[in-house]
């Protein structure tokens, strides 16, 4: 047995990273530009947003809770590897659902009618990361919505989230 040999039998070269090594290896990060909010900031806002949406929710008013929620610029973004920008992340989720899930099957085209094409998009996004971790939310409802705003918004819309490096 030869000397490399003998180094390599004690570790499992399955597992070693060889992107480490690589000079022109891309890091998330540098893909899209930081959320100019600090992780705490995007939290709090997260959570204003929240007690916002609720307050339009209680009256009645599920579009400009939509509108509210989906404005640009203001959903958390960023790496999951900080604790509040995730819980930034799952709190703006959160609030999305609780529109989807308060809104009538009959209203939701009306409502997807009167968004601006980039709030259909961060709406688009909101959809498939509810699909990614659906929890107490039903299928059915995220399944509704998409059906929807793909009527309203084409495939272009699709297009435009899976391209996105910015994931809500």
């Amino acid at each position: 047995m030869s000397a490399s040999t003998a180094a390599l039998s004690g570790t499992n070269f399955r597992r070693i990273d060889i992107d480490q090594y690589d000079e022109d290896r891309v890091d998330p990060s540098s893909l899209y530009h930081p959320d100019p909010r600090g992780p705490a900031q995007a939290l709090a806002g997260a959570q204003e947003k929240d007690r916002t949406v609720r307050g339009l929710l209680q009256r009645g008013d599920v579009g400009s809770a939509l509108k509210e929620v989906l404005r640009e610029g203001e959903w958390p973004y960023g790496e999951d590897s900080v604790p509040e920008t995730k819980q930034a992340k799952a709190t703006a989720l959160a609030t999305v659902l609780s529109i989807l899930n308060s809104t009538r099957s009959t209203d939701i085209p009306t409502l997807v009618q009167q968004l601006d094409p980039s709030e259909q998009v961060t709406l688009m996004k909101y959809l498939y990361k509810a699909m990614e971790n659906l929890g107490d939310t039903s299928g059915n409802v995220v399944l509704g919505w998409h059906e929807k705003l793909t009527e309203v918004a084409g495939i272009g819309c699709i297009v435009r989230v899976m391209s996105d490096r910015r994931r809500v």
